[in-house]
């Protein structure tokens, strides 16, 4: 049995820790889970490409880092949908 070791950052193991146990998975598992997929798949079982976010995205990414055009808070989901529903 080999081992395989690698590096991640802090916050990033903590995330997937906690996210794979939501899964109800440990970490190893998920990444032995992975390895799995990608030998089925004969590839990375997911497509990889640049994402770049289109101008409207960017925008509002911007937006929220400025905190301007902003609208809320809401008290509940439906008032936030209807907000977005009357634009």
């Amino acid at each position: 049995m080999a081992t395989i070791q690698i590096s991640v950052d802090d916050k990033m193991k903590v995330a997937a820790d906690s996210l794979f146990s939501s899964l109800g998975l440990d970490t190893a598992t998920a990444v032995k889970m992975f390895i799995v997929a990608a030998l089925d798949y004969d590839g990375l079982p997911f497509s990889v490409r640049h994402c770049t976010p289109k101008s409207d995205m960017l925008e509002a990414i911007e937006d929220t880092r400025l905190r301007r055009n902003l609208v809320g808070p809401f008290t509940t989901a439906e008032e936030a949908v209807q907000s977005m529903l009357e634009d």
